[in-house]
């Protein structure tokens, strides 16, 4: 472990000019992520700045949705009434993700901002273009069943890990944020990058930018989240989709589509969602929707057999997990 300076702000406006004034600092709260990176020797921080007390922990009612504090742990979040019955996607989401025990440190503000668990990249002796730009990517042409097909580059084919991320990208999700220049807000599809030619850039706030809260809307219509892993538990996705569909009288009004585990953002599935809006809740209609929003993936080969298999895999789970929404007389 490499030593390193520790602060403990008052507020969170005194954390966030802590942490703007070095460009060596960052954040610490639930640290599942971070600390994991202390320890493998790809995160060196010259300090870090304790925000675990400085943002809410708590659930507030706003109009037609909720507020929560970026405190907030997953597990309370997944156990919220409001959450299990009015944003079903989400609580199915946060219980989909790694352990109990994780949960309960997990927060809201950190979750979505997890770093890539591409073996590379938590590999120091590899070449990473988002650890070290300009290095390279071992992941090309190396072991690559759990990695991107879509929204990938030259430069990276990392995935982002997050369930709960699948689950806001999906919703109408806005992101509060508080900078040394005051606060801004910020809509969660637009919270994340895709690693083009900076793979090392993986969202869009500044240094010292620091997630208070999450805004969520109510959606209508019905709610499914499905995860296929290499296991039950423990595991992350190897495809994983988060909808919502409004049916009415057999024709879908509204959809809502995000997919996890196969690009480097929570991947927004806007052309599936826009063949379906208008159209009949349907297998066919279903499946066509998947096959456009596949259309421009891009399977990388490896040694490991690469993930040529997410296609058919996304294209099914997609299918599947819309006629989970249906209601069974129109489906």
């Amino acid at each position: 472990m490499r030593p390193f300076a520790y602060d403990r702000p008052d507020t969170a406006a005194a954390a966030v000019a802590a942490v703007a004034d070095r460009p060596d600092a960052a954040f610490l709260a639930g640290g599942t992520n971070l600390v994991d990176h202390l320890r493998l020797g790809i995160a060196d921080p010259g300090l870090l700045v304790d925000v675990t007390s400085l943002t809410s922990t708590e659930i507030v009612d706003i109009d037609g949705g909720l507020r929560i504090g970026a405190g907030v742990t997953n597990a309370d979040l997944a156990a919220d009434p409001r959450v299990r019955a009015r944003l079903p996607v989400l609580a199915a989401a946060l219980l989909s993700g790694a352990s109990g025990q994780l949960r309960n440190m997990a927060t809201t503000g950190g979750n979505p901002l997890q770093r890539t668990r591409c073996p590379y990249f938590q590999d120091p002796a590899s070449a990473c273009n988002k650890r070290m730009p300009g290095s390279g990517c071992a992941a090309i042409g190396g072991a690559t069943r759990n990695h991107a097909i879509l929204g990938t580059s030259e430069h990276c084919i990392a995935t982002h890990p997050s369930d709960m991320a699948v689950a806001l990208a999906a919703l109408d999700t806005q992101v509060r944020i508080l900078g040394p220049d005051g606060g801004r807000t910020l809509a969660f599809t637009d919270l994340h990058r895709l690693p083009g030619d900076t793979p090392e850039q993986d969202t869009e706030l500044a240094h010292g930018e620091l997630i208070t809260a999450i805004d969520v809307a109510y959606p209508k219509g019905r709610h499914a989240y499905r995860k296929v892993r290499d296991r039950a538990s423990y595991a992350f996705a190897l495809v994983s989709v988060a909808a919502v569909l409004d049916v009415v009288d057999g024709t879908v009004l509204d959809a809502r589509i995000a997919l996890g585990g196969v690009a480097h953002t929570p991947w927004r599935a806007v052309r599936a969602e826009n063949a379906l809006r208008g159209g009949p809740a349907t297998e066919e209609a279903f499946a066509a929707a998947a096959e456009a929003e596949l259309a421009d993936a891009r399977p990388q080969p490896g040694f490991d057999g690469g993930n040529a298999f997410k296609i058919p895999l996304a294209r099914r789970t997609l299918t599947a997990t819309l006629r989970q929404t249906t209601p069974r007389e129109t489906a």
